[in-house]
């Protein structure tokens, strides 16, 4: 469920028409629904309560604004990083460090002690190097690093392969047959406090079952490494879980979720963490957007926004499919093709669909937007940077400036030499 409805004929984010905020804000923007976000995260927390011990990390990569990381926070929500910026912005959000999980193959040593001065809670651990250097630097600082070691299940999760992280050939984590030993090494370093093991196998997952194997087999991991004397005190599961982009999807539900969750790891006598990302934000969020022109095309006619693969880069990197849905539907419908204004045929976000009827200077939206879409917009062809926006019932804010060129351009110089 999310809250953004048809009021009067016209679409609102919970009770502040769209319309109002084209017009005060302009266009394109991200427009987030802060009760849509409270309720995904009540619901997802509701759905994992059968595994009893538990952790909740959101993923930031999928929507690092402040404003969102706030909600979640208040929701009781730490967080996933892979980076120091991601780091910074968490505990700038109030999320507490000791909530705070840091994953990502290629941790910096700059960052790892950033990490380990602000205090944060789980290093996932890619490679034994990155243990060692790790311990290192914690020793140094007379502290040892709660840490876990992120395995490589070689589990198809059968999702799009560039979202898929679980299988051997991805660059993910370690060889589940080698993790005993790296795990038996890394426990004896001084600077490390080894906690358990950790997974993820991709993202966007409708099917329960290639989860199910991959936990199947780090339960069998859990046992190994308790058999050689090991401590295991947590299990970071990872995310995944998908979102329906179109009306007739039907993703399993956190509750679905959970209740496979509970079953296959019962008597694992752990901490279980987890790290939902596009599941809690992926429908809180659309992308507004306005009609430039309608192009007759020679078989369909092109709905041109303003709106471009700078600004949501789904459709373009990865084929994505995002309802589209005018701001004031009239009940007609059109076959269009829907493109942006950037000088790529790759800028296209629909071909040959049917979609409400619009016309120049229309409003419409891209529904499920707020996960990876703000994060991974660019200035591509030197455009602003898209502006974001929170709603709370009747009032909004703008949560992100839109930056103009002109002040990216300020940014740039020229060298004396070039004169």
């Amino acid at each position: 469920m999310d809250y953004f409805q048809l009021k009067n004929g016209v679409l609102h984010a919970e009770n502040v028409p769209l319309t109002r905020i084209a017009q005060e804000v302009g266009t394109p923007v991200y427009v987030y629904s802060r009760a849509t976000l409270e309720r995904h995260a009540q619901v997802f927390r509701e759905g994992i309560a059968p595994v009893g011990r538990s952790h909740i990390a959101f993923a930031i990569k999928a929507n690092p604004n402040r404003a969102v990381l706030r909600v979640l926070a208040k929701q009781g929500y730490g967080a996933d990083v892979v980076s120091g910026g991601e780091i910074s912005r968490a505990i700038s959000a109030g999320m507490k460090p000791e909530d705070i999980v840091f994953s990502g193959v290629g941790k910096t040593r700059a960052e790892l002690e950033q990490a380990l001065d602000a205090g944060i809670g789980q290093f996932n651990i890619e490679l034994e190097e990155e243990g060692v250097v790790l311990a290192e630097i914690a020793a140094s600082k007379g502290k040892r690093a709660a840490a876990t070691l992120r395995v490589n299940p070689d589990v198809d999760a059968g999702t799009h392969a560039k979202i898929s992280t679980g299988k051997k050939e991805n660059k993910f984590g370690v060889a589940i047959d080698l993790a005993p030993g790296i795990f038996d090494r890394l426990a004896k370093l001084q600077g490390l406090a080894m906690k358990g093991v950790a997974l993820h196998i991709g993202s966007q997952l409708f099917d329960l079952d290639p989860l199910e194997a991959a936990y199947r087999r780090i339960g069998e991991l859990v046992a190994d490494l308790r058999g050689m004397g090991h401590n295991v005190e947590r299990v970071d599961l990872g995310g995944g879980l998908g979102v329906p982009y179109q009306s007739s999807e039907n993703p399993p539900s956190p509750a679905d979720y959970g209740q496979m969750v509970a079953r296959v790891t019962k008597g694992w006598d752990v901490t279980l963490m987890f790290e939902p990302g596009r599941v809690i934000v992926g429908n809180a969020g659309v992308l507004l957007t306005k009609v430039i022109w309608v192009k007759p095309g020679v078989i369909n006619p092109y709905v041109i926004v303003d709106a471009a693969m700078n600004d949501l880069a789904r459709p373009a990197m990865y084929d994505a499919w995002h309802d589209f849905a005018a701001v004031r539907p009239t009940g007609e419908t059109m076959i269009a093709n829907i493109a942006g204004p950037v000088c790529e045929s790759g800028d296209t976000f629909a071909m040959g669909r049917e979609i409400d009827k619009v016309t120049t200077d229309d409003l419409a939206i891209f529904r499920t937007a707020g996960a990876y879409g703000a994060t991974m917009a660019s200035t591509y062809n030197s455009r602003p940077l898209v502006p974001e926006v929170m709603v709370d019932g009747d009032q909004y804010a703008v949560v992100a400036d839109r930056i103009a060129a002109e002040t990216i351009l300020a940014a740039e110089r020229i060298p004396d030499w070039l004169a």
